[in-house]
């Protein structure tokens, strides 16, 4: 819905006469380069609803938990990178956003309140209520909001967990690009402890966090946790402009409570709760006019104009249930039920300027209801299995009166407002079972059924300009439905070669499913889209050396979609962006690596990708440029006037090379204080923002070299820490939406405090 409205926007502009900082001390488990170094071949229990995503576990390995076990990192045939809280912490991901300087082939399009994952180029290129996510983010096992609301802030992370590729076969959400895993630390039963941090920066930031955990008897233990943050803007605003963009003030906060009454049964509810007021969010105009006299900003994207008035606002909460229980035999039964709520406004000058009138106004809220049961057998025997069962209804509600877009007087366009609902559900049955056929080779085998549906009960009220005559007023209404069902198989071999080698080879296929596309202003029935469909190719390579001290993980990959989505101008209703499937086949496919070391006080870590995509034989039009005639998706021709053959061009938000890498090392003090400095350092390649890769008009992302300093002085109880990021204060586009172009977070540093009990 909300690409309907913007490209609207863009339309009539076009035509003239017409560091959120986990800043907290994390309790998890060191990470493996943190504990005494062995060999891969620890066993980690697989059904334990108690293992912590990120520790080391018995024998010093990392564990992951996204497929719904407890495993070693070194011994799973995926590929994954796990971030603990305290990696967090070092490596200064501040937000969602900087995620991706910790993680390879991960890019983050952050488009004003709405984000959006991108694993290996694929994910969501622009926020849509109309197209789902090619990457699911789960929160404790619940797939969150696919779109907005993804600016929760990391406070008290137990880990996050980044799975590359499909991920379909053993969690809830379908996934064609991969999938985020993000664990909140978890009540315990033992004791009383804590954290508490202070924390001041330039722009007057000033952060609080905290969590406390307390038993309250043998069989039930709470814990709570939260976050506030104050923050100035980023940005100098020239123009008629009102409200406070850019200025930060967010509040967080969240209640769990366990119950384990015996060692079969355990209960974890959780609660949370987010108000995030950030001003509104300032932008640059990529192009304003025509193609042929484009206006860019692009000497300093913090310093913008504009003329309207400026606000932004997410609240949203969760609330979620993680029931299980385990027999004598190991056979666990575990159920994973959540709703989830939130409100979203926003009001953005969408041209960019002190002199143009377009403002475009968001309000939007959303429920999401889910319920995922897992059948898991133990970890023992040359068999093993597991069946799940999943359900979610999502839906969007778009009240009378909002969502309005005012444009220029000039334009044909006067007005478009959005009003009622746009409900979508999801249900599937997955599997995945493993046989060892010896000691060191396992097969396994995954399969999904699944169905969705996407409704669109929407009206458009609309005022056109119409020069002398009176301006017209009609509206538009869509009542449509779409439903795909969908079968999705994974076939894997893993063989554990020696006690620190392992190598995985596996195919499989994943599913994003199809929908509708909204109404245009010509009467056309809007063409709705299909299920874009996946064949990953995947082999591995997981190594321990030098007696534990040094660990690596290096994959390749082939990726063949079929009928590939792609946000595009709709043929039919040239003035209209529109989900298209690419009716060939395309290709992306690349090359991931990444070690951890741990050499006495010295700590390393390094990850890098090098990937290519080639979108198949399309045709389409630049809805930007005011072009006319005949463009069919399949046949063209190219030598129609605008018409384009996309065929063999990168996929938008597809860096060709990312490498990220990070280092530190303890100086022991007197006293039993550490000074530890920190240094990382990530490049993400440039990137096209759109397909049709015209750098006049803004498309050409540049590449970021973004570099990370902390210094800590620590005594295991207290410590004091100053930090940088961004430290060369690197000035960058950070996402296109629409014709907005959105500034990525300037430098930031500060001193932090933290004491833990």
């Amino acid at each position: 819905m909300r690409t309907f409205l913007l490209s609207a926007s863009v339309i009539a502009m076009m035509t003239p006469a017409m560091a959120h900082a986990q800043v907290g001390p994390a309790e998890a488990p060191a990470t493996a380069a943190q504990k005494t170094p062995q060999s891969s071949q620890n066993p980690v229990d697989a059904t334990d609803p108690n293992a912590i995503p990120g520790d080391t576990g018995l024998g010093g390995d990392i564990v992951i938990t996204a497929e719904r076990r407890s495993t070693s990192l070194q011994r799973t045939g995926v590929a994954a990178s796990v971030l603990t809280g305290e990696d967090l912490i070092r490596k200064s991901v501040n937000t969602v956003e900087q995620l991706q300087f910790s993680t390879p082939s991960l890019t983050v399009n952050t488009s004003g309140q709405a984000n959006s994952f991108n694993i290996r180029g694929i994910g969501k290129s622009e926020i849509s209520s109309s197209v789902g996510v090619g990457v699911v983010t789960y929160r404790d096992g619940v797939p969150v909001f696919p779109g907005y609301f993804q600016s929760e802030p990391y406070y008290d992370i137990q880990s996050v967990e980044v799975l590359r590729g499909p991920q379909g076969t053993f969690a809830g959400g379908n996934a064609t690009g991969g999938a985020v895993f993000i664990t909140e630390t978890n009540p315990t039963l033992d004791k009383v402890k804590g954290f508490a941090t202070a924390q001041y920066g330039n722009y007057n930031q000033v952060k609080g966090q905290g969590a406390i955990n307390l038993p309250l008897s043998d069989t039930l233990a709470i814990r709570l946790a939260g976050n506030l943050e104050k923050r100035d803007t980023f940005f100098t605003v020239t123009g008629p402009w009102t409200g406070n963009p850019g200025n930060l003030n967010s509040i967080s906060g969240r209640a769990s409570l366990l119950w384990q009454p015996d060692s079969h049964l355990r209960l974890l509810i959780k609660g949370d709760y987010n108000k995030i007021d950030v001003g509104g969010f300032p932008n640059s105009p990529a192009y304003f006019g025509s193609a042929a006299a484009p206006i860019l900003n692009t000497s300093d994207p913090f310093t913008v104009s504009s003329n309207t008035f400026l606000s932004g606002q997410d609240e949203f909460g969760r609330i979620s249930a993680n029931l299980s229980y385990t027999f004598d035999s190991g056979l666990m039964i575990r159920s994973i039920s959540a709703f989830q709520k939130g409100t979203l406004q926003e009001t953005i000058d969408a041209d960019g300027t002190a002199a143009a009138s377009n403002t475009f106004q968001d309000f939007a809220n959303e429920h999401v209801w889910s319920q995922e049961v897992n059948i898991i057998s133990p970890d023992t025997g040359r068999f093993t299995w597991l069946i799940g069962g999943f359900y979610q209804f999502d839906k969007y509600e778009f009240p009378v009166g909002n969502g309005y877009v005012s444009l220029a007087a000039t334009g044909a366009v006067r007005s478009l407002r959005i009003e009622g609902t746009n409900p979508h559900t999801a249900t599937a049955a997955f599997g995945q079972v493993g046989y060892k056929l010896t000691d060191a080779l396992q097969v396994t085998l995954g399969g999904r059924w699944s169905r969705t549906t996407s409704r669109n009960d929407v009206n458009y009220p609309i005022e056109l300009f119409l020069g002398a005559l009176p301006t017209f007023k009609t509206v538009l209404v869509q009542h449509d439905f779409n439903a795909d069902k969908n079968v999705d198989a994974k076939l894997a071999l893993n063989w554990t070669v020696d006690a620190d080698n392992f190598l995985y080879a596996f195919v499989a296929t994943g599913t994003k499913a199809g929908g509708l596309n909204g109404a245009n202003l010509f009467g056309t029935t809007p063409r709705g889209f299909v299920p874009e469909k996946v064949t990953d190719y995947e082999l591995g390579w997981k190594g321990t050396m030098l007696d534990g001290h040094l660990r690596t993980q290096v994959g390749g990959y082939y990726n063949s979609y079929r009928k590939f989505q792609v946000l595009i101008v709709d043929p039919a209703t040239p003035n209209f962006t529109s989900i298209f499937n690419v009716p060939n086949t395309t290709k992306l496919y690349g090359f991931e690596a990444s070690a951890q070391g741990s050499f006495g006080q010295f700590l390393f870590d390094f990850s890098t990708s090098i990937s290519k995509s080639e979108l198949g034989e399309f045709f389409a039009r630049d809805p930007r440029k005011g072009t006319t005639g005949t463009c069919d998706p399949v046949t063209g021709p190219a030598s129609a006037s605008g018409c384009i053959n996309l065929g063999g061009r990168r996929q938008p938000y597809a860096p060709t090379f990312t490498l990220s890498a990070g280092a530190q090392y303890a100086i022991p003090l007197a006293d039993g204080f550490t000074l530890t400095p920190r240094l990382d350092y990530a490049h993400i390649g440039s990137v096209w923002g759109t397909l049709f890769q015209t750098p006049q008009l803004g498309d050409f992302l540049k590449a970021r070299n973004i570099v990370n300093a902390q210094l800590t002085l620590d005594n295991g109880t207290w410590s004091l820490a100053g930090f940088s990021t961004n430290l060369t204060d690197q000035h960058y586009i950070g996402a296109l939406n629409g014709i907005r172009r959105l500034a990525a977070a300037p430098r930031q540093y500060g001193v932090r405090v933290s004491t833990k009990f």
